[in-house]
């Protein structure tokens, strides 16, 4: 019994034919169904921005690995070495220049002027009452010599106006005294006119302008002396003082120096090289020239502060003191015992007796300390004959204190003033005439050795400035072609 197959599969031999492979078409990739995911790349900071400054350091670091590079940085700081010195130094010396100059023709000369605006003012007080006393037997003299004090007071107050800063303190006290002057004088020709004709109200016009005088117008003038003086001590300070920072910066530039030249040595066997020489020699010759200059210049200003403003201050309190007394002298007279002291005692005198005794011990100890001070025989001599003449002046007024006291009213004012020619030369007047003419002649020789002394101290500093620059370029100069010489062996 046949059975029929059962298997579907065509017979061998039969079936379709088979299909020819068809390559791969290019164009059209084949992907993967499902691509794996990358992870986003992550993105690198961009490097910071590099100064010039940096820039400018990592190339000198790196010029300096090499001896080229190394000479080269060793000539700038030479060069900037020595032109700071020079620089410094022409700042510093230019500066104690201009105070010394300030002291010989500004500062001190003000500071004369002031304590001659106080001598002025003085002196026409001490004159209106010698007038005033002598009634009309006033001199012709004395008339002049008041207006001359008066017209004196006048002019250096405008020379004291001129000089002073508009709105400081010593411009307003200059305001305040030109106010006060006129009515100062309006006082004094009232009681000379009153005076002339008699009339007893002529006292106590001049007590008044003497109130003006000693309570307002003599404080103010040494107002104006002690702050002219304070800028005399202030220029000296600014003259006087060594110039510290300039010293060290030359010490410093010539051991910079001196190094490079010795590193020079070790690395060419060469004992000189001439333009590192020359910068030496011109930076020890500025140093030098500093040095010495300034002690000498700061040897004359001492000396003329030592011996000469002292002095003058020495002197000039000696005057006014003699002044002073001068005129409490004859206000003595004047008032006839109108104006009173309590002393702590208990003891009553007259106010102007009393004033009189004060600035004759004042002008005593200031003769004294004028005559320490005086260098030589011819500031001591003065000095001696204005001390002797205060002892005959403290005896002849003790005489006519004697006859005021007593009630004899005209020999006390034969003793003070003189009426003849013969008492005159007895007088009190005539001692205050040569305490007044001897302290001028001294202070007229302590005011050259002033000048001479303070002359010596500006001048040793003349050229410094200016010399100190030119040495310091031709030094900065020097030792950039002996540094240039070494670079040109590599080249």
């Amino acid at each position: 019994m046949t059975h029929p197959p059962t298997s579907s599969a065509a017979p061998p031999g039969a079936g379709l034919p088979a299909l020819p492979a068809v390559p791969q078409q290019p164009g059209r990739p084949v992907y993967p169904a499902q691509p794996p995911t990358a992870p986003a790349p992550v993105p690198h900071p961009a490097p910071p921005r590099r100064t010039a400054f940096a820039e400018g350091v990592d190339r000198l670091r790196a010029a300096a690995t090499t001896e080229p590079g190394r000479l080269r940085a060793i000539g700038a700081l030479l060069a900037l070495l020595v032109v700071a010195f020079g620089a410094v130094t022409a700042w510093q010396t230019t500066d104690r220049a201009n105070a010394a100059d300030d002291v010989l023709h500004s500062s001190q000369p003000l500071s004369s002027d002031a304590a001659d605006i106080y001598r002025s003012l003085a002196d026409a007080n001490t004159m209106a009452t010698s007038g005033y006393l002598a009634g009309q037997q006033e001199t012709s003299t004395t008339r002049e010599r008041y207006e001359s004090d008066v017209s004196t007071a006048a002019a250096k107050l405008v020379t004291a106006a001129a000089n002073s800063d508009p709105g400081s303190p010593a411009a307003a006290t200059i305001t305040r005294l030109n106010e006060l002057l006129p009515r100062y004088k309006g006082l004094v020709e009232s009681a000379r006119a009153n005076n002339r004709q008699g009339f007893p109200v002529g006292g106590a016009y001049l007590r008044a302008a003497n109130t003006t005088m000693q309570s307002e117008m003599l404080p103010a003038a040494e107002d104006l002396y002690q702050k002219e003086n304070q800028r005399l001590r202030a220029d000296y300070a600014g003259a006087t003082p060594y110039p510290w920072a300039a010293i060290a910066l030359g010490v410093l530039a010539l051991a910079a120096l001196g190094w490079a030249q010795r590193r020079t040595y070790q690395r060419t066997n060469r004992v000189l090289n001439h333009g590192l020489v020359a910068a030496s020699a011109a930076t020890a010759v500025v140093l030098l020239w500093l040095v010495v200059g300034h002690s000498v210049a700061r040897v004359g200003l001492n000396g003329s502060y030592d011996h000469g403003v002292r002095s003058l201050n020495a002197l000039y309190d000696a005057r006014i003191a003699s002044l002073k007394a001068r005129s409490d002298e004859n206000l003595t007279l004047v008032s006839r015992g109108a104006e009173t002291k309590t002393l702590n005692d208990g003891t009553v005198m007259d106010a102007y007796d009393w004033g009189y005794d004060q600035e004759i011990d004042r002008l005593g100890k200031s003769l004294v300390q004028a005559g320490l001070l005086a260098d030589d025989s011819a500031g001591r001599k003065p000095v001696q004959v204005a001390d002797q003449s205060m002892k005959v002046w403290k005896s002849r007024h003790a005489l006519a204190r004697q006859a005021n006291d007593s009630g004899d009213y005209q020999e006390a004012r034969d003793r003070v003033i003189g009426t003849s020619a013969k008492d005159e030369a007895q007088s009190t007047g005539a001692c205050f005439d040569s305490v007044d003419a001897s302290l001028k002649s001294a202070l007229a020789h302590e005011t050259d050795e002033f000048k001479a002394a303070a002359g010596d101290g500006r001048d040793a500093l003349t050229g410094l400035p200016a010399g100190s620059a030119a040495l310091a370029v031709l030094a900065a100069a020097g030792a950039l072609l002996g540094v240039g010489r070494r670079l040109s062996e590599y080249r």
